[in-house]
């Protein structure tokens, strides 16, 4: 497994594509949805959240 440095969008869809080939699809959408909240694009963002399929796991306040 990589270390990863989280500062940008694309560290997040890696480490999302990596929890992903390992079988852990929870904790790649996850990731995949902090990648997303923090891409200024819309539609960037959205283009992550499907490759990521799932329900949404932000909670609310």
């Amino acid at each position: 497994m990589a270390l990863f440095n989280f500062n940008r969008p694309a560290d997040y869809v890696a480490a999302a594509r990596e929890m992903a080939d390992a079988g852990r699809p929870t904790l790649a959408r996850l990731l995949a949805e902090e990648a997303a909240d923090r891409t200024t694009d819309p539609a960037e963002a959205a283009r992550i959240l499907n490759e990521f399929p799932g329900n949404s796991l932000h909670q609310e306040d």
